[in-house]
């Protein structure tokens, strides 16, 4: 009876999920017509789209890179076969009800094909953490200069406080995962616990790979926060940097909750309700600029179908 209510529960969820994505569309729409959006998409753009793909393709890279450096045990595998299970990951992450869906998919695959799937989960778990990190380092650094020109909302300031002390916690509960004490009966449930604690805290020995893999991700959010720049820039919108960066953050936080798919729909409205309630940049700007954003994960989307035709194929 459990199991039934549980297989009951898990679409409804999603269910849930779907319709607030779709609500927060239809409601953004009915707010700020389409025809107005549209008419922000002029051939003007292209050259910055362009700039954005190129930009995603450099995160697609850098990713593989540091999933690479922190697969610290097991034979050496080429790096073309961590680009291909991360182009997987942006697949699945456009189709599974959260970002991290694509995350679970690809560290599972990779880990069941050469054997190591403890390390390969611990691996893709660190850096998302330390991608997170990296933001709220950049986060915390404009924030100063943001608010020496715009007012922003304390609960903006309060959120992303309180994430990045779970993000921290996180991290130290990862490394030291070893020395927290598991219930025997919980472990002879779920006998992968002690495995994933031996190879998470095996990482205290490699701090050389994990200062490289921060090193990374701080590159990884400069690129993100240059397509964020770049989506502006191709409706017409020049936007002071340090602001960019500090509604960017907060927009990827909020868009983070499991309240929607993958945040769509929450994603345009807290950037309706930065950029426009605070910069008082006009809607329909705004929102032309946000689903322009859209295309480089399009286009990561479209490589991960390829590598999943190639590897059902074989």
């Amino acid at each position: 009876m459990a199991t039934s209510k549980a297989n009951i529960r898990f679409p409804v969820k999603h269910i849930l999920q779907l319709l607030v994505s779709v609500g927060g569309f239809a409601y953004i729409f009915y707010k700020i017509p389409i025809a107005s959006v549209a008419e922000n998409w002029t051939l003007t753009a292209l050259p910055w789209i362009i700039a954005m793909i190129v930009a995603a393709n450099l995160i697609m890279v850098i990713q593989a890179n540091r999933w690479k450096g922190l697969s610290v045990q097991g034979p050496e595998i080429p790096f073309k076969t961590y680009y291909a299970y991360t182009a997987m990951g942006y697949f699945f992450n456009n189709l599974l009800p959260t970002g991290f869906g694509g995350d679970a998919v690809k560290s599972l695959a990779f880990g069941k094909k050469f054997n190591q799937t403890s390390q390969s989960i611990s691996a893709v778990l660190l850096s998302r953490i330390q991608g997170l990190l990296a933001m709220f380092l950049c986060f915390f650094l404009a924030f100063p200069f943001a608010l020496s020109q715009t007012d922003i909302p304390f609960v903006y300031t309060l959120i992303m406080t309180i994430a990045m002390f779970v993000c921290i916690l996180t991290i130290v509960l990862c490394l030291f995962s070893d020395k927290l004490p598991i219930p025997e009966t919980l472990v002879s449930k779920l006998s992968f616990i002690p495995k994933m604690q031996k190879s998470l805290s095996i990482y205290r020995q490699h701090k050389k790979q994990i200062c490289l893999s921060f090193l990374d991700s701080l590159w990884l959010q400069l690129l993100a926060l240059f397509t964020a720049y770049a989506y502006f820039r191709a409706v017409g919108q020049t936007i002071d940097i340090s602001i960019l960066v500090v509604f960017t953050s907060i927009t990827t936080v909020v868009a983070m909750l499991p309240i929607s798919l993958n945040g769509i729909g929450v994603r345009e409205g807290v950037q309706v309700a930065l950029f426009t309630g605070i910069l008082g940049i006009p809607a329909p700007v705004v929102l032309s600029a946000g689903l322009l954003g859209y295309i480089p994960l399009l286009f990561q989307a479209a490589q991960g179908a390829v590598v999943l035709a190639a590897y059902r194929k074989n």
